[in-house]
């Protein structure tokens, strides 16, 4: 398979198309942007059910665990998600969530996990090879793989950009603490820091730093799901520990630093897993978390700035959800964006940004 890297046309193509989607979409009935909302209401309780706008057909002996979405050379919206039982990637169509493609030969990748992507390049970690893979999109041809060497058992990750064609990639490596390398059985390595180039054949990775702290109000344990906000010098960890849990996820600086907050102290009552930015460029925007049960599962949504808790949500039949994504562009579907969430294992379900935002008092798009 080809192993040219995506092309700086095909990404301006489809940044054009999602321009033009969502002028559409305000050109034709789509529900106007809101005044200044009421103070949000949030009590703390998953207590306001919100209908799934979709939920997919089940993918057998997969186990889907992690999301990432991506706007096709068509503008239309792909979720892709990881299978890692299977060995697999699975493509839903982010529109009605019909399966559309298995990428690659189940068992092809080595327990995939954490995905993201980033313009036309996917990065997917596969735990059990202990690397980090990179494929181009839409052909998912292999582009370059890192992290042999430095991570043991990888999880999640966040991709960031720092320059041109250049990203630091942080990659949460929860491996066993009685490991047999002391010097590597730490928790003060839980986070691994990686500078990719994306203008290299293949593309590789250089690892920067490894960090995480050890004291027990601040300590990471049990880590998977990771994500950033470069605006507000913030990386939001999930803590999995059940000993440690329901304190929330911890909220680490870009330096690797403890910054002594929590994102929902108290609220978690199963594990913390998928986490997700609504990022608006004035600053606004939102942090939702997954709180994953079988019997109680909800999404708490946080504010972005202050990281207050604006309330919870449930859906009526999603259930045991591992990762979630936030997509927010516009498309027929759904005009102001939607919430793409893992459902028990088996499949994806999508809601509507509008019934979350008119349920929860939430702003409806980026108020700049």
């Amino acid at each position: 398979m080809s192993s040219a890297r995506p092309g700086a046309f095909a990404r301006f193509h489809r940044s054009l198309l999602a321009c033009t989607i969502a002028l559409l979409a305000a050109c034709t009935g789509a529900p106007p942007r809101p005044v200044v909302p009421p103070a949000p209401a949030g009590d703390g309780l998953a207590t306001t059910q919100i209908s799934e706008a979709f939920v997919s057909a089940p993918v057998p002996d997969v186990e889907v665990d992690s999301l990432a979405t991506w706007l096709s050379p068509e503008g239309e919206t792909r979720v892709i998600a990881s299978g890692k039982h299977g060995g697999v990637l699975l493509v839903f169509d982010g529109e009605n969530g019909h399966l559309l493609q298995e990428a690659g030969e189940r068992g092809g990748l080595s327990y995939p996990n954490g995905l993201a992507t980033f313009g036309d390049w996917l990065f997917v970690v596969e735990r059990d090879a202990a690397r980090v893979r990179v494929f181009g999109l839409p052909q998912f041809n292999a582009l370059g793989q890192f992290g042999e060497g430095a991570l043991q058992t990888p999880y999640g990750l966040w991709v960031h950009e720092t320059a041109p064609d250049e990203v630091e990639v942080f990659v949460t490596d929860s491996y066993p603490l009685d490991a047999a390398v002391p010097a590597r059985a730490s928790p003060d390595r839980r986070i691994k820091r990686f500078r990719v180039r994306l203008d290299e054949e293949p593309v590789r990775g250089f690892e920067l730093d490894a960090f995480g702290e050890t004291a027990p109000e601040s300590a990471l344990r049990w880590v998977e799901s990771i994500s950033g906000d470069a605006v507000y010098d913030r990386l939001v960890i999930a803590e999995e520990h059940p000993d440690h849990r329901r304190h929330g996820p911890l909220i680490y600086r870009l330096d690797g630093k403890f910054s002594g907050e929590r994102l929902g102290e108290g609220l978690f009552l199963g594990e913390p897993e998928g986490i997700a930015l609504y990022e608006c460029q004035s600053g606004n925007g939102y942090w939702i978390a997954a709180d994953q049960s079988r019997e109680d599962n909800r999404f708490h949504v946080f504010d972005r700035a202050t990281l207050a808790h604006l309330g919870s949500f449930r859906g009526e039949t999603v259930s045991n959800t591992d990762g979630i994504v936030l997509h927010p562009g516009a498309s027929p579907r759904f005009p102001y964006g939607a919430l793409y969430v893992v459902n028990d294992d088996s499949g994806i379900a999508a809601f509507d940004w509008r019934d979350i935002a008119a349920a929860l008092n939430l702003w409806l798009d980026c108020p700049e």
